[in-house]
């Protein structure tokens, strides 16, 4: 009789498993069963950096945007008990409005450099103090050695640095930029829910993960984030149910 042969590796991630040792980290889900399933470890990783950019140069785009991180940032926020830095050149920062995503001005330390190289520092120098609970930077450039050091002093201290990539030209897409983070998404407006009271309903948005390691890119409408920086599935795609951000867990690269 011939000899039998071990079961067949029948998936990529089979594969993947058995190139590399697993390594263990913490996952901040977003709660949301259609969005967690898709990303790699059912969450955001915490201790990693992450790029978001609007998708178009608009205003509406980029609100959303900016209040995607706010989302993010606060719920991590709650979950250190810690306050978030938030660095940027600019000072067209509303704090009313982040406030409606869940991020508390009094949650929230400002630091205003006067570069992006001096932002950059920064946002690395505060994660290696280990002081805030997450970082939020606003930059227009950034190198890949630049996004390395961040993507790795964001690993080592276990916080997430969220990169708001502003754009440079109206025709310039800032992911098209080579970068080490470990997710990048494109985040812009979407028509909400027509609603029986002209001009009040929530937000909606067009979430798109560009890439992410370990899984593959996809997009999304969504509820954009309530007071406590949580998104929702619309009633119409969510059949009657919004779910919402759970707890924060761990999962296995």
């Amino acid at each position: 009789m011939p000899a039998t042969s071990p079961h067949p590796l029948t998936t990529i991630a089979q594969l993947r498993t058995m190139a590399s040792p697993a390594t263990d980290y913490r996952v901040i889900p977003f709660g949301l069963s259609r969005l967690d399933a898709r990303l790699a470890g059912g969450g955001l990783r915490a201790g990693a950096l992450h790029e978001v950019t609007a998708q178009s140069c608009s205003l509406a785009d980029d609100a959303a945007a900016t209040l995607f991180l706010a989302g993010v940032a606060a719920r991590e926020a709650r979950h250190a008990a810690g306050p978030v830095l938030w660095v940027s050149c600019r000072t067209d920062l509303y704090a009313p409005g982040l406030s409606q995503a869940g991020l508390l001005s009094a949650n929230v330390i400002y630091a205003q450099p006067r570069d992006d190289q001096a932002l950059l520092a920064v946002a690395e120098d505060a994660v290696l103090d280990g002081t805030p609970a997450a970082v939020v930077a606003e930059v227009t450039k950034i190198s890949m050695v630049a996004s390395r050091r961040l993507q790795l002093v964001a690993a080592d201290a276990d916080i997430p640095v969220l990169l708001l990539r502003r754009r440079r030209a109206r025709d310039q897409d800032p992911l098209a930029e080579p970068s080490a983070a470990w997710t990048r998404w494109r985040i812009g407006s979407a028509p909400s829910e027509r609603l029986s009271v002209p001009g009040v309903a929530r937000a909606r948005w067009s979430v798109e993960a560009a890439r992410q390691r370990g899984g593959e890119p996809f997009s999304l409408i969504l509820e954009g984030c309530d007071e406590t920086g949580r998104l929702a599935v619309p009633a119409a795609l969510g059949r009657g149910a919004a779910e919402t951000a759970g707890a924060v867990r761990h999962a296995a690269a």
